[in-house]
């Protein structure tokens, strides 16, 4: 006997041959699970966040907005999912490839599927002029990388990257680092501007950040604890 699934399978149970199928128990949702796609109607009002820019190389700052539709809301199925993103500055001078790069990666977000590689691409866009650091000492090789870091940052926020903590090891062995870097250097003139790492204190290749020293004859990073001797 055929059997004509017409709803999506959330649950199935494997039936042996002693069960007829008769009796079986086939799961199929009650309601109609709903995912990002490119036909999906916009609805009038979306959730959305914004996230400011302000680089050393440009005067006016640039405003990262991305708007979020809610799908399955009130089951347990909810989801947010990013579905639109608009960038604003007063300076004119990027408009067109701004404009052309925010058309883009909307498309790909009402696309549907993982989009999450979307960031990776963005990080990795370097500027042949050269990049800039911002405070506290990280790295930004351009700015359409660091419009990559703010898409991360709210995919982040929204669940759809899982951030990557630190083990208990590895935050004991980076709390012993800074202690033992705060124990000789006392000096608040040594530090940078943020007073967080040394001046003098290289780029780590690991994240971006101006916190690599040398600590027991070794490179360490007082940021997130990378070391070639560890």
């Amino acid at each position: 006997m055929v059997y004509k699934i017409a709803k999506k399978i959330v649950s199935y149970k494997v039936i042996g041959n002693e069960t007829p199928i008769e009796s079986a128990d086939i799961s199929v949702s009650k309601i109609d699970v709903e995912s990002m796609h490119e036909n999906l109607e916009r609805p009038e009002i979306l959730m959305g966040s914004t996230y400011k820019i302000k680089t050393p190389q440009y005067e006016h700052a640039l405003y990262i907005t991305i708007n979020d539709m809610i799908l399955n809301p009130n089951t347990e199925y909810q989801e947010r999912r990013p579905y639109e993103v608009f960038i604003n500055s007063k300076n004119m001078e990027h408009f067109q490839w701004v404009l052309a790069l925010t058309r883009v990666i909307s498309a790909v977000f009402r696309k549907g599927g993982d989009a999450c590689f979307l960031v990776d691409e963005l990080k990795a866009v370097f500027d042949p002029q050269g990049g800039y650091f911002k405070k506290g000492g990280v790295f930004m090789p351009s700015l359409v990388a660091e419009i990559g870091y703010a898409i991360e940052a709210h995919l982040k926020e929204i669940g759809m990257i899982k951030t990557v903590e630190m083990d208990e090891h590895q935050k004991k062995f980076l709390d012993a680092k800074r202690k033992e870097f705060d124990s000789l250097h006392s000096d608040t003139s040594t530090l940078d501007e943020e007073g967080s790492f040394p001046a003098k204190a290289l780029l780590c290749n690991k994240c971006q950040t101006k916190a690599l020293v040398l600590m027991d004859g070794c490179m360490t990073c007082l940021n997130c604890g990378e070391s070639k001797c560890s």
